[in-house]
């Protein structure tokens, strides 16, 4: 692999060059601030090489637009629903690309891409967009594969988009995303943020859901 670092090649992988891809990018650079610019930038990088590194065959378009909206739900701008941030920069990214003329299926796929990015165990077994953007996030936020990635890479792709201060900063986007929606978090990763950093915050407890239920027994 070659790691090379250009305007529109970064550590080996090149951005998609499309007036589409082109538009989302300033959509996501107008919406975000630099933290989560900069880090959905690096989850299309990062999971296009673990794409590449397992050998899956992937629309480099569909997996850019997947990893731009995915944090979308955490911004003041389309932070003001309900619903789990996720769905939010889901509902973004299919509206944007069934408003470009895509197919139904492409925004399906990008919809559930980003719809189960925090949900561990699933998106490996659907399609590759689908499977690409969570190990971008994995990678990046977590730190799962890191040791796959050669350092002269990660080191590339970390120069284009840098994470000063990242794991404090992304734990306190997370928690200013969702802590007017708590219920949220139920069954979410997410509960973990907040149950640290959101003072107040009670979990929902799953068994107590169960046995307060309206079933008599």
């Amino acid at each position: 692999m070659s790691a090379s670092t250009s305007a529109d090649r970064i550590a080996g992988i090149q951005i998609p060059d499309s007036a589409l891809v082109k538009e989302a990018t300033e959509l996501v650079r107008d919406t975000t601030n630099a933290l989560l610019y900069d880090h959905s930038r690096r989850v299309f990088l990062f999971g296009s090489l673990q794409g590449q590194r397992r050998g899956l065959t992937y629309d480099p378009e569909l997996l850019y637009i997947g990893a731009m909206f995915h944090d979308l739900g955490l911004t003041e701008s389309y932070r003001a629903s309900r619903q789990r941030f996720e769905l939010d920069g889901a509902d973004a990214a299919r509206d944007f690309l069934l408003g470009h003329g895509l197919s139904q299926e492409s925004a399906r796929i990008v919809w559930t891409a980003i719809a189960l990015h925090t949900t561990p165990g699933i998106p490996s077994h659907m399609e590759p967009e689908v499977a690409l953007v969570t190990a971008g996030v994995e990678l990046d936020v977590l730190g799962m594969g890191l040791d796959s990635v050669p350092d002269k890479v990660r080191e590339e792709v970390v120069a284009a988009h840098p994470r000063p201060d990242f794991k404090r900063r992304i734990l306190q986007a997370f928690t200013e995303g969702i802590e007017h929606r708590p219920e949220t978090a139920f069954g979410n990763v997410k509960a973990d943020v907040l149950a640290r950093f959101s003072p107040g915050f009670v979990r929902t407890d799953f068994v107590d859901v169960i046995e307060n239920s309206a079933w008599p027994e």
